[in-house]
């Protein structure tokens, strides 16, 4: 009996940002993203200060911003839709620009020639049976927003985002089957500024020294203003996701809407008690991100730990209402690492932190120190299994490394086929717990440019892209050993993984 399911969506993952190109051409705005400038090959860059902010628009002209160039998608896609129907795709999961429709956000109307970039992109994978799979907003936000509304953080960007998330659904779902609303959602309490286009000194008189990142111990003004922005924000997108979700049930009941968020399996560091409880609460704060959508309001469990955190929501009009007719069809998400936790107060972390400084000696790590478990991946989907009751779609999962391209014009990658085979495995075993799994769609699937580094030499791809961090390259395509051996799994219909 076959492991995977007759029409498992095997396929792969990008967002707009991070392969499109194009900046600026027929009319394209400029998102947040936009704004993010390359660093250095291992500084993460996927948040912003003030300062940083600053200069960036101040040094536009000779910084590098790699998201402008991403992988010229734009004008390649054919080219690149070719090799995923050669490796045999049955979906290819994209995400649609804001800015190439609404190139400031405030339009009435959108760009003509942006809505048919996109109808070109859906009839090409058409013509090779891919089905697409569309993230609505893939963390971007256009630039309006942050300059003059505090980004998600401010109520008003709901109704242009709602028209935005509407015009979508009315345009394209004769052609878009599978939707998501908003990407990896509780990240916006992980990295404000990726999620949510907040600048977190934005209002601050204190000087903040020179080399901080944002990550660990904060200044206590400044995490009281990522505790409530942060959490403002979401709120703001639940509800526009909430709006859009009834909206497609009423006008476009072929489409299936689902959220996406970024799984965190946590292990206690030790068998005590405490560090049981924490790894506990960690759970339930990363589940209720999928509560909030699949079941339509909040947990009592948040609501006790915004009083306890001091944590103060805005509540929108009629939101329990919305949020109740706006529940999801189905679950997605992301699946990188698992992580391990401490009560221990000298050596915690914040709650909902992405990476963390604690190892688990059990687990190999990647070569940018994300630790490779995918037993926790077959953990978590049994979780969620029994507390959604929802298919579940994983599109995002994936090994990012250095890599160049060998003289033989490929990469002999063994070490990504070993992660994703060790995790498809594991996905086979979930769906034989009983686990409604329809598809997998691995990060990254052709070389782009990476999110935390924003750069092109952190790859995850099944193709390599000749380009390198500073644009330079011909951007030329090529298949690794990894193309040829997803090519035969996805033929095997995942019993082949050798």
């Amino acid at each position: 009996m076959p492991r995977f399911p007759k029409n498992f969506l095997w396929g792969g993952a990008t967002s707009a940002a991070q392969i499109e190109g194009g900046r600026c051409e027929d009319g394209k705005g400029l998102g947040h993203l936009d704004y993010v400038y390359y660093r250095g090959p291992k500084i993460p860059c996927n948040f912003m200060l003030k300062r940083d902010f600053e200069k960036a628009k101040a040094e536009e002209a000779t910084l590098n911003f790699p998201n402008r160039r991403g992988i010229d998608f734009y004008h390649r896609y054919k080219e690149d839709i070719a090799l995923l129907a050669e490796m045999g795709f049955k979906s290819f999961r994209m995400s649609i620009s804001w800015t190439r429709l609404f190139p400031t956000g405030l339009e009435d109307k959108p760009d003509p020639k942006g809505v048919e970039f996109y109808h070109n992109v859906f009839r090409e994978l058409h013509k090779y049976g891919i089905e697409p799979l569309v993230t609505m907003i893939h963390y971007e936000l256009p630039i309006i927003f942050v300059e003059k509304y505090d980004g998600w953080a401010s109520p008003k960007v709901i109704p242009y985002c709602v028209k935005y998330l509407k015009f979508l659904i009315d345009e394209y779902k004769d052609e878009v089957k599978y939707w998501l609303t908003f990407n990896e959602i509780n990240m916006v309490t992980a990295v404000p500024w990726l999620g949510g286009g907040i600048i977190l000194d934005r209002y601050d008189d204190f000087e903040i020294p020179k080399g901080f990142r944002p990550f660990g111990q904060l200044p206590k003004d400044m995490a009281k203003r990522w505790d409530n922005s942060a959490h403002q924000a979401l709120h703001h997108q639940f509800i526009a996701s909430a709006m859009v979700v009834k909206y497609a049930h009423d006008t476009a009941p072929n489409c299936l809407i689902g959220n996406m968020f970024n799984l965190h399996h946590l292990y206690p560091e030790t068998p005590s008690p405490a560090d049981g409880y924490r790894a506990h609460e960690e759970t339930e704060y990363n589940m209720f991100f999928c509560d909030v959508m699949a079941k339509g309001y909040y947990p009592k469990w948040i609501l006790s730990y915004y009083r306890k955190h001091n944590i103060e929501i805005k509540w929108y009009d009629g939101y329990e209402e919305i949020l109740a007719n706006g529940k999801v069809d189905f679950i997605s998400l992301s699946y990188y690492l698992s992580t391990v936790v401490t009560a221990d107060p000298t050596r915690q972390e914040r709650i909902g932190s992405f990476i963390r400084m604690l190892k688990n000696p059990y687990i190999a790590d990647s070569e940018f120190g994300w630790q490779i478990d995918p037993t926790a991946l077959r953990i978590s989907l049994n979780e969620l299994r029994d507390r959604f009751n929802l298919p579940i779609y994983i599109v995002e999962n994936g090994l990012g490394a250095f890599e160049t391209l060998g003289e033989d014009k490929t990469v002999h990658d063994d070490y990504r086929i070993s992660y994703l085979r060790s995790h498809i495995e594991a996905i086979a075993q979930a769906i034989e717990d009983g686990v409604d799994v329809i598809g997998y769609t691995p990060w990254g699937c052709i070389d782009l440019v990476s999110c935390s580094l924003v750069s092109m030499s952190k790859r995850y791809g099944f193709v390599y892209v000749d380009a390198d961090d500073e644009g330079n390259g011909t951007y030329d395509r090529y298949r690794k050993d990894s193309f040829y051996w997803y090519k035969k799994v996805i033929a095997s219909n995942g019993e082949d993984l050798d």
